[in-house]
């Protein structure tokens, strides 16, 4: 649980967040809530001597909760929310995040991105490489298959699938741009005539 200070306390405005956030509050009344007689009040953490850093600068838009106030001083800029992975993401926090919607859309942003990447390393002057990036190489020169054959290794329930789920991907992918170029020359060689 973070600690607040008390001069800068984490006690944001109830009844705008019961507007905003549904469902927000329903634990409120002490009645419902069978862990009340052993609950602590919520104070500064103690001990806490630090006083808040300055706010980190924010030069790009962040995703930010609806359920907290304000972002941490320093928070990540590595990677800002950008093309469509980021307006995906930038609606996942319209959800609380007590919800599942919220991080389906995030898992799917990710996905998202993933294919992003991809594409735009085939514009670059080194694109992936499924062979070697996928791990399939290593199966057949570290004894990848016979390590799992006889043994208790957890991992062996799914080894079936995991080349499915791996190079699926990049077979689809394949076979769409296969169909692809096959329509265009088809196309190309029928306004020749």
């Amino acid at each position: 649980m973070p600690a607040y200070p008390a001069d800068r306390p984490n006690y944001p405005d109830t009844s705008a967040l019961v507007d905003r956030i549904p469902g927000w509050g329903v634990d409120l009344d002490t009645a419902n809530r069978p862990s009340v007689p052993r609950e602590l009040p919520v104070q500064p953490a103690p001990g806490v001597h630090w006083t808040v850093p300055d706010d980190q600068p924010e030069h790009s838009p962040r995703e930010r909760s609806n359920e907290h106030a304000f972002l941490p001083p320093v928070f990540g800029t590595s990677t800002p929310p950008r093309g469509l992975s980021g307006a995906i993401r930038r609606l996942a926090y319209r959800y609380s995040e007590g919800r599942a919607a919220h991080w389906l859309i995030l898992l799917y942003a990710d996905r998202v991105a993933s294919v992003e990447a991809h594409l735009a390393s085939f514009a670059s002057a080194r694109p992936d490489n499924p062979i070697t990036e996928t791990g399939i190489a290593s199966e057949f020169s570290y004894n990848g298959w016979s390590s799992r054959r006889g043994s208790t290794r957890v991992d062996t329930n799914h080894t079936w699938i995991d080349p499915l789920i791996v190079g699926g991907p990049w077979v689809i992918s394949a076979a769409l741009a296969g169909v692809a170029v096959r329509r265009l020359l088809r196309v190309a060689r029928r306004s020749s005539r």
